[in-house]
Parts: structure tokens; sequence; C-alpha cells
């Protein structure tokens, strides 16, 4: 029962699962990189902008769960490949629709059996009722972090700083200034 008792980092849920995602994930990158000259954040937003084509920037960066400097860095690359092209909305020209050019479009279908069979050999050693089981466990879990993450009272994550927080002495496990600290 290591999943509701973790003891370490290895038993803990979000470890295990990027442990998959980094091993399995890094055949994807290879493939996109590799064959086709994209990364696998490209490839991301490729796949989503097939899914529902004409998404604004900040709506893209949503259902692709980036946040928008990465989302804007990996369109501006998907333009620049001629992959992605931007639309003005005519409603209002300062808003662009994105969607996938015909060679976008070309790429997204030659790359998507490609990791379709990444993911069948992967899932291969679940039975179907494994495989459903997984379908609902994931299910109930994206729902408990999205209500975690709607609900969560944390500072948002400054990785310019490198997601340290300033004012804190990890080494002690005080704040920065208090009567234990150096030169105070």
């Amino acid at each position: 029962m290591k999943t509701l008792n973790p003891q370490g980092i290895d038993d803990m849920l979000l470890y295990r699962l990027g442990r998959v995602l980094g091993t399995a994930g890094s055949l994807i990158t290879r493939i996109c990189e590799g064959e086709f000259g994209i990364t696998r954040r490209e490839w991301r937003v490729l796949a989503n902008l097939a899914k529902s084509d004409g998404l604004l920037s900040s709506e893209l960066a949503e259902v692709a769960q980036l946040d928008r400097a990465r989302t804007s860095r990996a369109v501006t690359a998907l333009v620049a490949k001629q992959l992605v092209v931007r639309v003005p909305r005519p409603h209002d020209r300062r808003q662009v629709a994105l969607r996938l050019s015909e060679a976008g479009r070309a790429l997204y279908q030659a790359v998507l059996p490609r990791a379709t069979a990444i993911h069948r050999e992967l899932v291969a050693p679940l039975s179907p009722e494994q495989a459903a089981q997984l379908d609902a466990l994931l299910a109930l879990l994206q729902h408990q972090a999205d209500t975690m993450q709607r609900d969560a009272d944390l500072p948002k994550a400054d990785r310019r700083r490198g997601g340290r927080k300033v004012g804190h002495d990890y080494r002690r496990g005080t704040p920065a200034g208090s009567a234990g600290e150096e030169g105070g």
C-alpha cells in the first residue's frame, strides 16, 4: 500500500507517473525531434490544435496544460516552421486564432500513428478490465488534482528565480532575518 502511505519519493504517485512519462515519453521525443524536427512540446501543441483548431493562445495553453510563455514559444517555433498559422479574428483583429497549416496537419497525421503505437505498446500488459480501471482511476485522480489546484492557497511558481522562496534559509529551516541567521 505504498501509494496510500509513501515512505519516500519512490512511493509517491507523481514521482512514479513522472518516471513512466520520462521513460516512455523519451521515445516520443526521439521520434518528434529525430524524425520530424519538432519538440515534444510542439507535438503537444500540434495535437491540441488538431483536436480544437482555431484556439487563442491562452485557450491553447489551458487545454495543453502549459504556461502561456511556453505555449507562446512553441507557437512561435511552429509558425516559423510553417506548421501553424495565426489568423486574426474578424470581430477583434487584436486576437488571433491558431490553426494548423496544411503542412502542420500532414505532420500531425504522420506523427499520430507513431505516438499511438508507443501508447499501445505501453498499455499492452493490461487486460481490458485493467485498462478500463486505469481509465476510471485516472479520471478520478484528474478530478481530485483539478479540485486541489482550484482550492490551493499557494504562491505561483516563479521559475526565473529557480523556484526558490526568497527570504527562507532552507539549510536551517528558518525564515531569513531570524535570530539564528548569520549577519542577520
